[in-house]
C-alpha cells in the first residue's frame, strides 16, 4: 500500500516519543515526510526532547489533565498515536484523556499503545499489563473515532537480554509446555516502522497483526545453533501452568513497587505466549511491502 502521497500533508500527534518505541515511531514518521507533533510533559527528559526537536519534530509541552490545552495540541491532526508506557494511571487514565482530546479536536483516527500479543483472546485476571489494555479497549470501542490497535507479539530484542529463553552460556533454549508451539516475535524497529506506516494510512482496520518472525522453542534452538555454530538443546522446565505458579510466588515475595515490568509480569507474558492462546492470526505483514522484516536469527547474530 502506497502512503507517500499522503505523508507530505499529514500531521501526526505522538505521545510517548521520549521512550524507545515512541522515539523510533517519531523518526520513522519524519523519514516518511510527515509533520510530527510530539506531546511532552514538563518533566520529560530534556535531552531526548531536544533530540526530537533536532530531528524535525514539533514539540508541544502539555498538561495532560488540561483538556482544552490537550485538545488544542491535537487540532488539525490526521491521527493521534500513543506509545505511552505505564500502569493504570497511564495506560487507562492518561490514554483516556488523550483519546478524549482527539475526539474533541475532530481527529479521525487513534492508535493506542497496545503493542503486544493478542490480549483480546485472554480472560481478565490472566495478565496484569494486558488487563490494562483490555480495560482501555472497552473505552476505545465506545468512542466516536476510528481506532487501530497494532499487535506484534513479543519484541524480538528481548531474546538477547531481558527474556531468559535463549541461554547462550549453557547452550540451551528454555521452554514450558509444547516445544513446537509457535510464537510471534517482532523487533522494536519493525514495530515502529509499521506503526508509522499505519498512522499515515487512512484506511486501517480495527486490528493489525504483525510478526517479524514466527518461531517455536524448537525454532529458537535452530536459530541459536545456526548463529553460534554450536549445538543448542531444549530445556523443558515444566508445563505452562508452572509459569503461573512461579509468577504467583515471585509476585507474593516482591514488595509492592511501581515497576511496569517486574519479573513476575514477564513470567505472565511468557506463560501466555507458550500457551498459544494469544497467537496472532491472520498476519498483516504484507500491508506495507516497503518494510523489511528482521528475523530472530538476525537479532541473535547481533547479541
Amino acid at each position: 500500500m502506497e502512503i507517500e502521497n499522503t505523508a507530505q500533508q499529514a500531521t501526526i500527534v505522538l505521545a510517548g516519543a521520549t521512550g524507545d518505541l515512541g522515539g523510533r515511531i517519531a523518526q520513522a514518521l519524519l523519514e516518511r515526510g510527515a509533520n510530527v507533533r510530539v506531546l511532552v510533559r514538563p518533566s520529560s527528559n530534556k535531552e531526548k526532547v531536544k533530540a526530537l526537536k533536532r530531528a524535525g519534530a514539533s514539540i508541544y509541552e502539555v498538561d495532560f489533565h488540561n483538556a482544552a490545552e490537550l485538545a488544542k495540541a491535537c487540532e488539525g491532526a490526521s491521527c493521534v498515536v500513543s506509545a505511552l508506557s505505564g500502569l493504570h494511571y497511564v495506560m487507562v487514565g492518561i490514554q483516556k484523556l488523550l483519546l478524549d482530546a482527539a475526539v474533541t479536536a475532530g481527529v479521525p483516527r487513534f492508535i493506542p499503545s497496545d503493542f503486544s500479543i493478542d490480549f483480546t483472546k485472554l480472560p481478565y485476571g490472566n495478565n496484569r499489563n494486558l488487563d490494562l489494555r483490555k480495560e482501555f479497549t472497552e473505552r476505545l470501542d465506545k468512542a466516536p473515532i476510528a481506532v487501530t490497535s497494532i499487535l506484534n507479539g513479543m519484541f524480538t530484542d528481548l531474546l538477547t537480554g531481558q527474556a531468559p529463553v535463549v541461554l547462550f552460556p549453557i547452550k540451551r533454549v528454555m521452554y514450558y509446555g509444547d516445544p513446537n508451539q509457535l510464537m510471534d516475535f517482532t523487533t522494536i524497529q519493525n514495530t515502529a516502522d509499521y506503526t508509522a506506516a499505519a498512522a499515515l494510512d487512512p484506511a486501517t482496520p480495527r486490528y493489525l497483526r504483525i510478526a517479524g518472525d514466527v518461531r517455536s522453542a524448537e525454532g529458537l534452538k535452530e536459530a541459536a545453533s545456526q548463529v553460534t555454530g554450536e549445538e543448542f538443546k531444549l530445556l523443558r522446565v515444566g508445563g505452562v501452568g508452572m509459569l503461573t505458579t512461579i509468577s504467583n510466588i515471585t509476585k507474593a515475595l516482591t514488595p509492592k513497587s511501581k515497576e511496569v515490568f517486574p519479573a513476575w509480569q514477564g513470567m505472565q507474558y511468557m506463560r501466555d505466549m507458550f500457551s498459544g492462546l494469544p497467537k496472532l492470526k491472520p498476519l498483516d505483514n504484507d500491508r506495507y511491502p516497503e518494510i523489511k522484516w528482521t528475523s530472530v536469527t538476525e537479532v541473535l547474530e547481533k547479541r
